[in-house]
């Protein structure tokens, strides 16, 4: 390996890290740091005073044109847009560098409410820890429009989450009751597990079925649990708490096939929300890694 290769691949976990934060979706971040490989190969590594902040401004500009395109896209997607998980428990330790809340699916949904000039600031200053002063250079904006974009950022995901807790143990116990109550479908029993004003969003992609819109509160989030959870009786599913992207999550599998990830946010004593990943392409890397449990109560 030449040493041009050889700095490149000792940054890569970096450069992924941001790409895949900066765009929900792994194929796009691979993308990306191809593209910024091929500008790479085309430098003399030598001739850079330091050749990480040159790969992070690229990979950063890169990732903020495609995300970009993609939000421009994202405005015609058929219901909600959610993030595509990288892999569960199999997952390879150099793309998981510098993990954190930050790479929970929940944190990456959030992430969408700021647009792309806002979340590339705020995940160079509050996430890689760059400085407004590194960051604003490696945007090619002032330091004080830098500082200003990341406060609106970080002002917007205060808005986004104000109840929410992301505490592993919290989410792991409440994804097991939610399990439970699918396997013994009640309407009470679904219903006690959602806040008064709990939301649900699926993405189904239109590929298959899913809400459309999100759903809010809790009696109608339980209703239509429950005619899932009848359904699920019928084809033979199996649920499993596991983790995904570094926190616990609900992995449905229908006819040997991984249907659905679930992923909440809680208060602590209620599911405030609940995320449902359908979407059959978005799964495929999970499928790829994960097998289907023998049980519905194995662990």
């Amino acid at each position: 390996m030449d040493n041009a290769t050889a700095l490149f691949e000792q940054h890569r976990p970096r450069l992924y890290g941001l790409a895949y934060r900066m765009l929900g979706a792994p194929a796009d971040a691979e993308d990306v740091l191809h593209d910024a490989w091929l500008r790479w190969h085309q430098q003399e590594p030598a001739s850079l005073d330091d050749p990480q902040a040159w790969l992070v401004t690229v990979t950063t500009r890169l990732a903020l044109d495609r995300l970009r395109r993609a939000k421009t896209e994202r405005q015609h997607y058929p219901g909600p847009w959610l993030p595509e998980p990288l892999v569960a428990e199999a997952e390879q330790p150099d793309l998981m560098l510098e993990r954190s809340e930050t790479l929970s699916l929940s944190f990456l949904a959030l992430l969408e409410r700021l647009s792309p000039d806002e979340r590339a600031a705020f995940l160079l200053n509050q996430v890689f820890d760059y400085s407004h002063a590194e960051a604003a250079a490696m945007l090619q904006i002032s330091e004080d429009a830098s500082r200003q974009r990341t406060h609106r950022a970080r002002q917007r995901l205060r808005e986004g989450r104000p109840r929410f807790s992301l505490e592993p143990r919290a989410q792991q116990r409440l994804l097991e009751r939610f399990r439970d109550a699918l396997d013994h479908p009640n309407l009470d029993t679904l219903q006690a597990l959602f806040a008064a004003d709990a939301m649900h969003e699926a993405d189904g992609g239109g590929k298959i079925s899913a809400t459309l819109k999100p759903l809010y509160g809790s009696e109608r989030i339980a209703r239509l649990y429950l005619q899932v959870a009848l359904h699920y009786q019928q084809t033979g599913a199996l649920h499993r708490v596991g983790w995904v992207n570094g926190a616990p999550a609900l992995l449905t599998w229908v006819d040997a096939q991984l249907a659905t990830v679930h992923w909440i946010e809680t208060d602590g004593e209620y599911i405030v929300a609940v995320h449902a990943l359908r979407h059959p392409d978005k799964l495929a890397r999970l499928r790829a890694v994960t097998s289907e449990p023998r049980s519905a109560s194995l662990e």
